[in-house]
């Protein structure tokens, strides 16, 4: 079991669906007072180090991408299809813990610190438009894509939920002063109406801000 104790960052994510013709107390710690920092991250990241070792956060450029490729004979079925990621971000900045699983999930965490006990970071998603679009101009909206929560060795509620895009900008989770907070989170396309083919794409950026 991994110890844990319950106690203005940006970064986009692309959504890409290719169609053809025809979870566990989750993992929040504790981390100590410093200099006011805020750090976040989805899919791949970059740190110097790790931060229970005194490691340094940096910048990292990378957009990854969460992608599914719906056969001809199941677009539109009903049938949700699994979405895959080519982020390699499987193991914890905070203690090079193997927290997700790759290529199923996506790896979303970061900290809010600040001197003193008081103070809140809101991390929220904003969609690109309100539907992903393909070349030809047709259109799926961005709510038939949703999320499940998790992570390895975790038990009880996560602190970056499941939920479901709205094709607009959403409020995600709450980050406490001076924690480190992180989920796993698997998407899926539910596939819910018959749609030309083609490739839609749209963009998700996350951001983490305090005041």
């Amino acid at each position: 079991m991994r110890n844990s104790v319950t106690a203005i960052a940006a970064r986009a994510l692309p959504i890409a669906l290719l169609l053809a013709a025809g979870s566990a107390a989750a993992y929040t710690v504790n981390i100590s007072a410093g200099t006011r920092a805020i750090y976040f991250q989805v899919g791949n990241g970059s740190f110097t180090g790790t931060y229970s070792s005194g490691g340094t956060p940096g910048n990292n450029a990378t957009v990854n991408k969460v992608t599914v490729s719906v056969p001809a004979a199941s677009v539109g079925s009903g049938a949700a299809q699994a979405m895959t990621t080519d982020s390699t971000a499987a193991t914890s900045f905070y203690d090079n813990f193997a927290f997700c699983n790759v290529p199923a999930q996506v790896y979303i965490g970061g900290f809010f610190r600040l001197p003193g006990t008081t103070g809140t970071a809101t991390l929220s998603v904003t969609t690109s438009a309100a539907n992903l679009v393909n070349a030809t101009g047709d259109t799926i909206p961005f709510s038939q894509v949703s999320w499940t929560s998790s992570g390895n060795s975790d038990t009880g509620a996560q602190p970056i939920p499941a939920g479901t895009f709205t094709g607009g900008t959403q409020t995600l989770a709450s980050f406490p002063v001076n924690t480190w907070r992180e989920s796993c989170h698997t998407f899926s396309y539910a596939n819910a109406a018959s749609v030309a083919a083609g490739t839609y794409t749209g963009r998700a950026t996350y951001t983490l801000s305090a005041p």
